[in-house]
């Protein structure tokens, strides 16, 4: 089985590049061992979502509400390390 890839995309209009290099580190640094890949997608219309293997983690699509890294870890978390304690739980 292939190594997890995480695509976190974000709006370049909107300027939420440096909040996807933060995220992305952020998650290389909780699953470096677990993670093949994360890619900064560029996009545009506000968006910043993302994604495990093409699937949908988290979104401000619907809500507008940027997720938080926190919550981003605990959903990877739970889908390629269950069971495992990350950060300040």
């Amino acid at each position: 089985m292939a190594s997890p890839r995480v695509e976190i995309h974000y709006c370049t209009q909107c300027r939420f590049m440096l909040r996807a290099a933060y995220l992305a580190q952020e998650l290389l640094t909780s699953f470096e061992k677990e993670l093949g890949e994360v890619a900064l997608v560029p996009g545009s219309g506000g968006i910043f979502e993302v994604r495990l293997d093409g699937e949908t983690l988290a979104t401000n699509r619907e809500t507008k509400v940027m997720p938080e890294a926190g919550e981003v870890k605990r959903l990877l978390r739970d889908r390629i390390a269950p069971g495992r304690t990350i950060g300040h739980e």
